[in-house]
């Protein structure tokens, strides 16, 4: 089958959770995948980790996307094993909880330096290499939080909001060079995100504690009980295969009725009903 943009795939943050089921999809398809990682595993190439599936073309690499260094390692690896990069898959993200008032200056900063600088410190890496082949597609899993901004998680929403803001800058701003950008917008998925969570450090003796508690207890609640990854596999696979993606997709009927009364509705009723379950 032949591959629109190219078979050679590069997915941020594909060692768990939607990155991983994306990556093993793909691999499964015919790509070649490289994921990365933070983490260290098995085995070496070029002195960067690397794994091989027995399901597909998948090798993983150590890439922190918080490094400019880093990301330059690995994209520049890719490059040279292969010659290009078609598509780049920015999925490397975290939440941050905690009220506005109990989350410190660097506990906001290192949100956004992973869910949005990373992401941009990725783009910036790849896009000269798309450039050169005339052809590509990044696509940025965003979130329905970048949509309708869900409290205790203020930066995580925050985060995606700007990440929302940027790529569609950048969907203009590439196009002329046959490079096309679209965004993912899942909603609560059954993922490893839940236990990933990292908490303020000052929400344990916050005076918000009370209405915090039952927040994230309906945020893990959602997420355990929401779907696996496979709906945002089949969305990928879908921007994979347009010429002309769609600006955003929203993963899931539930959330595109969301998404689409966040649009009619007034704000002040859309806080109300987000205030009733969260807060």
């Amino acid at each position: 089958m032949t591959k629109l943009y190219g078979d050679v795939v590069l997915i941020a943050g594909a060692s768990s959770g939607m990155g991983k089921a994306i990556a093993d999809a793909l691999a499964k398809d015919g790509y070649k995948v490289y994921g990365t990682s933070r983490k260290s595993q098995e085995g070496t190439v070029d002195n960067l980790p690397i794994i091989n599936n027995t399901n597909g073309f998948i090798q993983m690499i150590k890439l922190d996307v918080c490094s400019d260094e880093s990301v330059m390692a690995a994209v520049d690896l890719v490059k040279q094993k292969e010659g290009r990069i078609d598509i780049l898959i920015n999925c490397a993200g975290f939440a941050l909880a905690g009220a506005v008032e109990d989350t410190t200056h660097e506990e906001a900063f290192q949100e956004f330096n992973t869910n949005f600088f990373g992401v941009h410190r990725m783009c910036r890496a790849v896009a000269p290499i798309m450039r050169e082949s005339g052809i590509g597609l990044i696509i940025n899993i965003s979130s329905t939080a970048g949509l309708i901004s869900v409290p205790y998680q203020s930066f995580y929403s925050a985060s995606k909001y700007a990440l929302e803001a940027m790529t569609e800058a950048l969907r203009i701003e590439l196009q002329p060079f046959g490079i096309r950008v679209a965004l993912v917008e899942p909603g609560d998925t059954k993922t490893g995100f839940t236990n990933s969570r990292v908490f303020a450090k000052e929400s344990q003796n916050s005076i918000y504690k009370a209405t915090f508690d039952k927040s994230v207890a309906r945020m893990v609640k959602d997420e355990q009980g929401g779907p696996p990854p496979d709906g945002i596999v089949n969305v990928v696979k879908k921007i994979i295969n347009s010429s002309n993606p769609p600006v955003r997709i929203v993963v899931g009927p539930i959330n595109k009725i969301l998404a689409f009364l966040k649009r009619i509705l007034p704000s002040r009723l859309v806080v109300y009903i987000v205030a009733k379950l969260y807060a």
